[in-house]
Formats: structure tokens, C-alpha cells, sequence
């Protein structure tokens, strides 16, 4: 049998099957990607920046890539370790410290956007031989369960009171220029911070214990 010349069993040792077999093996040697290692690029190590802190009443002077969170900052670079970590998104609360006063979500800003400034942390505010009074408060009302999103809940709520007491209206607040405490205020103030635990009504009265309001 013969086809285009070729046959089954050519004279020259040259079959139909040989020749298909030789082609297909150059087409897949021509297909595959050479695979001689390609160097990866250098990338430069990052330049460190001086940062100063005031971190819970004592200055701390750091070497930080300018990339890193003040919430890394302060667990991994100075180990307090009580600001958590939860959604690293800004989304739970549970990084909450203050700063020059205010509360904010350390996960979401950098340490060297607070070069200088004072930062408070839930070891800051007390010590288990010398509670703050929102701390005693949530112990008093079973605020806490699991106790992970705690730290964050009590330098919250903290914030929160100084903010109603500043007159620093919220969603809630009826009368913009008259700023009282109210449970409705504490809820809209705090809905920031997630307890999944939802020990919510032990919250709110840990706060209005603290804030002087003891209602039932």
C-alpha cells in the first residue's frame, strides 16, 4: 500500500507512521517554553523611617518600614498585645485605641501618620491590679464573653462618653447643640465595634454605669 508516495514499509526504512511520529514530536518540542530559569528581579530592601510615640505615657522611638500599621506597630514592634486583630479591615473594632484623644481603627492607618502623638492602648488605661472604671464596669455587667473584641469595646466606649461630654453630636443626637447621654447614643456611637459574642445589653450598661446614668 502506498499513500503520497510513502509507504507502509518503504525500501529506505522510512514508514507512513515514522514520519507522523517525527512530526508530531517537532511540533511539541517547538510548542514548549524554554525552561531555563529567569532571574527575579532585585527588589530593594525598604528604607526604615524614625518614628516617635508616645505610647501610653512613655516615649518610644522606632525604626518602622513606612508601610506598617500602627496596629502591627503595636503588637509586633512594641507587644501590646491587647489591641486584636481581628478583620484587619476597619470593619470590627476590635484594634480600637485612642489617639490625641480620639478613637480610631489602628488597623486602618499608619504609624507614621501619628509621628509624635499620644497613643493609648487597653494597657494604658489600667492594670488588672488597678482597673479603670469602664473596665470594673464591664466586669460588674458581664460586658464580655469570649473577651476578644474587649480591648476595643472599652477604649470605644471610653471615647464615646468624652465625645457626648464634649458635645460631639452623633446620627442619633435630636438636638445638635444639646448633646446628652442616652442609650440610643451609646448604640449609634459603639455600633463600630462588633461583639459576635452579642453581649450588647451588658455593654450599654457597663457605659451608662460609668457615665452615671443607672438605670434599669
Amino acid at each position: 500500500m502506498e499513500i503520497e508516495g510513502i509507504s507502509d514499509e518503504g525500501s529506505d526504512g522510512m514508514t507512513r507512521r515514522s514520519v507522523l511520529a517525527a512530526g508530531a514530536m517537532t511540533a511539541t518540542l517547538s510548542a514548549t517554553p524554554s525552561l531555563e530559569a529567569k532571574p527575579l528581579p532585585k527588589s530593594d530592601a525598604p528604607q526604615l523611617t524614625k518614628v516617635n510615640l508616645n505610647v501610653n505615657g512613655k516615649r518610644q522611638t522606632l525604626s518602622l518600614d513606612p508601610r506598617t500599621t500602627l496596629l502591627d506597630t503595636l503588637r509586633e514592634h512594641l507587644h501590646l498585645t491587647g489591641t486584636k486583630k481581628g478583620c484587619d479591615h476597619g470593619q470590627c473594632g476590635a484594634c480600637t485605641v485612642i489617639v490625641e484623644g480620639r478613637r480610631i481603627n489602628s488597623c486602618l492607618t499608619l504609624a507614621v501618620m501619628h509621628d509624635g502623638d499620644a497613643v493609648t492602648t487597653i494597657e494604658g488605661l489600667g492594670t488588672p491590679d488597678d482597673l479603670h472604671p469602664m473596665q470594673k464596669a464591664f466586669v460588674a455587667h458581664d460586658g464580655y464573653q469570649c473577651g476578644y473584641c474587649t480591648p476595643g469595646q472599652i477604649c470605644s466606649a471610653v471615647a464615646v462618653l468624652e465625645e457626648i461630654k464634649a458635645g460631639v453630636p452623633s446620627h442619633v443626637s435630636d438636638d445638635l447643640l444639646d448633646i446628652a447621654y442616652s442609650d440610643d447614643e451609646v448604640r449609634e456611637r459603639m455600633s463600630g465595634n462588633i461583639c459576635r459574642c452579642a453581649a450588647y445589653p451588658n455593654i450599654v450598661a457597663a457605659i451608662r454605669d460609668v457615665a452615671g446614668e443607672n438605670k434599669a
